[in-house]
């Protein structure tokens, strides 16, 4: 099947829409909105709603959130009852921008997007974001009514033809992951296969997705770009892409987003899907993930996999970085309030993973904190040092290289180096916060397991979804 079908839908394609409508299972219906502000005020302004192509994919059974995860949450409401008929946590592009210097001194606008299955009747749409004492508080809100003539049920170009990477079962009783490709020629369709289908086998090497491989569907499209790769302005390389991907989001060199959320809900309309990655066509070292809107890697990669499985561990279950010693864009908080994400805590006493603490660990937890931290400064060094003379990534990759075997000698060797406690540094900062286990998945790129808070969340995600 080619690429060649760029305005009808594919014959996959209508076998799904088919079976959802045997199922009578709703039409899915998008809201796109555009979120508007600095670092002090934002506003927010609809854009327009729109029918998706396909109906809605998920479970009626299990339509409310309750893992209390993300910085904002949703909430759909029904006028006639008072009650609420669909909720889900989240994270924005909008909210990590906030947290940049940028954001102190300039105002920006970005579009997000809120789905749901359509409601019989009118609706009371209202958005929450967390206060400084992590209780959710309304930014936003207004009416729907589903049977109001300006939502837009017309069909958007197709991105080409759906790939089945792994089909469990029904997507309203599984995950429905859909691996998106960005910056591929038509010719080079081949290609984003192989790593789409490469990449999911990294994925579900881990647990608990390995246990749990079954409660998923993986779908793939990847809509055909005019030119191969994406934009990474640092270097002065820009590219139209389908999706809009590019590095040196936020001054971050690694840092790979998208800020074309329209183009990019467009062409994931195509599959059912409740999470999604982006792989660009690249071999840059970078990735990104935010928690319920989408991650990325740039998939010809040596680190590719690694970056995969971390940048996803943040979408899928709002995992926080528990790395502090890398440059990233974002200012440091006054304090250390708890955080809302469920692998790091502000309590060392009374950490959040309490239950899965290790008989006798001491908290907070001792561990080989200084030499580490002087090794990963030097590391991060020469890494500035490196890109700042735009060296092959073949020289990246060999100080990665040496800063992990330093870093799997180094770590789990100690007393405590197997046990979950409460090991100081995470979430960007050395002091302050803690992580469950001294190795993981979020802190270094060893060849370790994700940490037991990290699993127990993945694991509350995945039982969200799937039946």
């Amino acid at each position: 099947m080619g690429l060649a079908l760029k305005q009808k839908p594919t014959s996959l394609f209508l076998a799904l829409a088919a079976t959802f409508a045997a199922a009578a299972a709703p039409p899915t219906l998008r809201v796109d909105y555009y979120h508007t502000g600095t670092a002090a005020s934002e506003t927010f302004a609809l854009d327009r709603t729109v029918v998706e192509p396909l109906p809605w994919p998920g479970s009626p059974d299990r339509a409310l959130d309750p893992t209390n995860l993300g910085k904002y949450f949703f909430e759909v409401v029904d006028r006639a009852s008072n009650k609420v008929i669909y909720s889900r946590g989240f994270c924005s592009v909008y909210g990590e921008w906030e947290t940049t210097g940028e954001a102190k001194a300039a105002a920006r606008t970005f579009s997000e997007s809120l789905r749901f299955p359509r409601p019989d009747g009118p609706v009371q749409i209202n958005l929450k974001k967390r206060d400084a004492g992590n209780a959710f508080r309304e930014v936003w809100s207004f009416t729907l009514d589903p049977r109001d003539p300006a939502i837009d049920p017309s069909l958007p170009p197709s991105p080409g033809p759906l790939l089945v990477i792994q089909k469990a079962g029904d997507p309203a009783d599984k995950v429905d992951f859909l691996i998106l490709g960005d910056g591929y020629t038509e010719a080079e369709r081949p290609k984003f296969e192989m790593e789409a289908r490469r990449l999911t086998e990294a994925l579900f090497a881990h647990s608990p997705y390995k246990e749990h491989r079954q409660d998923f569907n993986v779908w793939a499209l990847c809509p055909p770009a005019q030119q191969s790769g994406i934009s990474r302005p640092s270097t002065g390389v820009h590219r139209r892409t389908p999706l809009g991907t590019a590095y040196d989001a936020f001054g971050s060199e690694r840092y790979i987003l998208t800020f074309e959320n329209r183009a990019l809900r467009d062409a994931a309309s195509f599959a059912p899907y409740e999470f999604l990655e982006v792989l660009v066509n690249g071999e840059t070292y970078g990735g990104a993930g935010i928690f319920g809107q989408f991650s990325t890697v740039a998939a010809s990669n040596k680190y590719a996999p690694y970056v995969f499985v971390h940048e996803f561990g943040h979408h899928f279950a709002g995992l926080a970085d528990e790395y502090y010693t890398s440059d990233v864009a974002y200012g440091s908080p006054k304090d250390r309030p708890e955080p809302w994400e469920p692998n790091a805590t502000a309590d060392p006493h009374k950490p959040k993973w309490g239950a899965l603490v290790t008989p006798g660990t001491p908290l907070p937890t001792p561990w080989q904190k200084q030499p580490f931290e002087d090794a990963s400064h030097k590391i991060q060094a020469r890494r500035r040092e490196l890109r700042a003379h735009n060296r092959p990534e073949a020289e990246i990759n060999a100080l990665f290289e040496e800063q992990k075997t330093f870093e799997t000698a180094l770590l789990g060797g100690d007393a405590h180096g197997h046990a979950v406690g409460a090991f100081e540094g995470a979430n960007y900062e050395s002091t302050g916060y803690y992580r469950a286990q001294e190795d993981c998945i979020m802190f270094t790129r060893d060849d370790v397991p994700f940490c037991a808070a990290c699993q127990a969340a993945i694991a509350s995600v995945i039982r969200l979804y799937a039946k």
